[in-house]
């Protein structure tokens, strides 16, 4: 259909859809930080806490989900 215009589709981000995951609510849970190295130096309570999965806050939400718009 030569003349007309078709919206572009928007691409999904690929840092984001590695890192976030949405919830069965429509939320998006993430992967607490420092678990991956220099773990010797690190508490027990450190370590433990970080394997820990949190969920987003609202604003940053609004922002993943502009992000992830296929997900």
């Amino acid at each position: 259909m030569p003349g007309k215009a078709r919206p572009g589709k928007q691409k999904t981000s690929s840092s984001a859809k590695k890192r976030f995951k949405k919830t069965g609510k429509g939320q998006y849970a993430q992967q607490k930080a420092a678990h991956n190295h220099l773990l010797q130096q690190k508490s027990k309570k450190q370590k433990r806490l970080s394997k820990k999965t949190i969920i987003t806050s609202k604003a940053h939400s609004k922002q993943l989900k502009r992000m992830l718009p296929g997900v």
